[in-house]
């Protein structure tokens, strides 16, 4: 899934980011209710994890927004006001759920899970088809030409940011700040390494490439053989 974090406290965010990365999932933080809104407003995310109290634009402010602006994918609310008005608040104000601070990333991950088959995203959302290539991001299974391809979190999480880009070039640098969430040594081997098993996995014993090397640039997914 795809997931933005709108968490003022540098550490909290950190936290999420690294441990939804760590299952597999693709993750934005924005740390001030400014850049959490513009981001939720132009991106399509499979759930937004927002803060209540944040710097510029508050929580509520940044759900009605959102839920005016007809954007449906689901909300959960972190916040350190625990009483039962401010969580009343919350969810009138569109959240679809309201976890009070501390929590366990564990019991995030359980309503993050209970919120996706809940709520759901749509189609769009939850299907991505480039050509023969089709991902669930619910049942995290890709399949090719209906052949299930068996992915580690890391070789889904990989395939579906190429899928996401599919038919642009994306460099390694893109791959790590994305991916790895590495912001640092773009010349690192772990991305050849990871994309020579990620295809092997999409591209053996079918006719044709879907995943390109771009000499001196990145990598491309295609469609069809190009």
């Amino acid at each position: 899934m795809r997931i933005l974090v709108i968490e003022d406290d540098k550490e909290t965010g950190q936290f999420i980011k690294n441990g939804l990365m760590e299952t597999g999932h693709q993750c934005e933080v924005a740390e001030d209710g400014n850049t959490g809104l513009y981001l939720a407003l132009d991106n399509n995310y499979d759930v937004l994890i927002v803060d209540r109290m944040l710097p510029k634009v508050d929580g509520l402010t940044i759900i009605q927004t959102v839920r005016n602006a007809k954007k449906t994918y689901p909300i959960l609310i972190l916040s350190a006001l625990h009483q039962v008005d401010e969580r009343v608040k919350g969810l009138k104000a569109g959240g679809d759920d309201y976890l009070v601070k501390p929590f366990a990333f564990s019991e995030l991950m359980a309503r993050i899970e209970v919120l996706s088959r809940r709520v759901g995203p749509t189609t769009e959302q939850s299907v991505l088809v480039v050509g023969e290539l089709s991902m669930n991001l619910l049942t995290r299974k890709a399949t090719r030409q209906g052949k299930e391809i068996p992915l580690q979190n890391r070789e889904f999480a990989l395939l579906e940011y190429l899928m996401r880009n599919a038919g642009q070039v994306v460099t390694r640098t893109m791959l790590l700040e994305n991916v790895w969430d590495f912001h640092f040594d773009p010349q690192t081997n772990v991305i050849d390494v990871q994309i020579s098993r990620l295809r092997n996995k999409v591209d053996k014993g079918f006719q044709h490439s879907l995943i390109k090397t771009i000499r001196g640039a990145g990598y491309q997914l295609v469609g069809k053989d190009g």
